[in-house]
């Protein structure tokens, strides 16, 4: 799936003003037919009174660092991409698998308002209220994304803890909604497997006879002594993983490193 930008759609203010002034001239269409009795005068401004709410369904705004995905009838059409007022086919759909999953990570085009805590000052308490509107626009922003802790055994079979917070956006709006289910949660999964692949590798400390990286001769490799290097295989794992969804991984971080409980003493 090849993503086809529709850059020549940005003539949203220009429709606007054009339906605006239809709907003013059925107007007069149907007072003027109704006043003289002139019955197809009269049935053409009704006839647009009722069906001219229609092309406004195709009005778009786009802000900054946002995308919409648009398919006609099943058909991938293109993606809206630069910000802007468009207008499109009122029939087009737009479409988004992930717009309903919130992961735990840095805001997204909505905002992170999908769940809303409202404080009751009455009672002390807290409430939470969902929005039933979904947002379908895709944010071309830098995301951070901050997996669970994991529990690893390194190379010396000790239970490691460990967390990464991963920086990444999306670069191809169709790979992203049409190659994968949901393109947030396969970056996670992935996140999560790389992660137990390259720390697997690497002993916590230094050790004696460790070959981390592969030439078969022992080095001084360790996930606390070379966490940039650890980060940067990690990264790039991930990233060959979830290139076909159309995502770029800028940079992969150790945000949490310890023994596990059970053998910290």
């Amino acid at each position: 799936m090849q993503e086809k930008v529709l850059s020549s759609k940005k003539n949203g203010m220009a429709m606007m003003i054009l339906f605006i002034l239809l709907y003013a001239a059925a107007t007069a269409l149907a007072i003027i037919g109704s006043i003289f009795h002139c019955i197809p005068m009269a049935a053409v401004g009704f006839i647009w009174l009722s069906l001219g709410w229609i092309p406004f369904l195709g009005l778009k705004v786009l802000k900054p660092q946002e995308a919409l995905v648009l398919t006609l009838f099943g058909n991938y059409v293109g993606t809206l991409k630069d910000d802007g007022f468009y207008w499109v086919n009122p029939f087009c759909t737009a479409v988004n698998p992930a717009a309903k999953t919130r992961l735990n990570q840095s805001g997204d085009v909505d905002g992170g308002n999908a769940a809303k805590s409202v404080l009751t000052l009455a009672t002390g308490t807290s409430a939470s209220t969902s929005s039933t509107y979904v947002n379908k626009k895709i944010s071309l922003k830098i995301m951070t994304l901050n997996n669970n802790r994991q529990k690893i055994n390194d190379c010396l079979g000790n239970p490691v803890e460990i967390g990464i917070a991963v920086m990444w956006r999306v670069t191809d709006t169709a790979k992203a909604v049409f190659n994968v289910d949901n393109y947030k949660e396969y970056l996670s999964l992935q996140c999560d497997s790389a992660l137990r692949n390259i720390v697997r590798i690497y002993p916590y400390d230094v050790a004696p006879n460790v070959d981390t990286t592969g030439d078969g001769v022992a080095d001084e490799g360790s996930l606390r002594g070379s966490s940039e290097i650890v980060a940067g295989r990690i990264r790039d794992e991930i990233q060959q993983k979830v290139a076909d969804a159309g995502l770029e991984i800028i940079e992969a971080r150790i945000t949490y490193l310890a023994y596990a409980p059970e053998i910290a003493a």
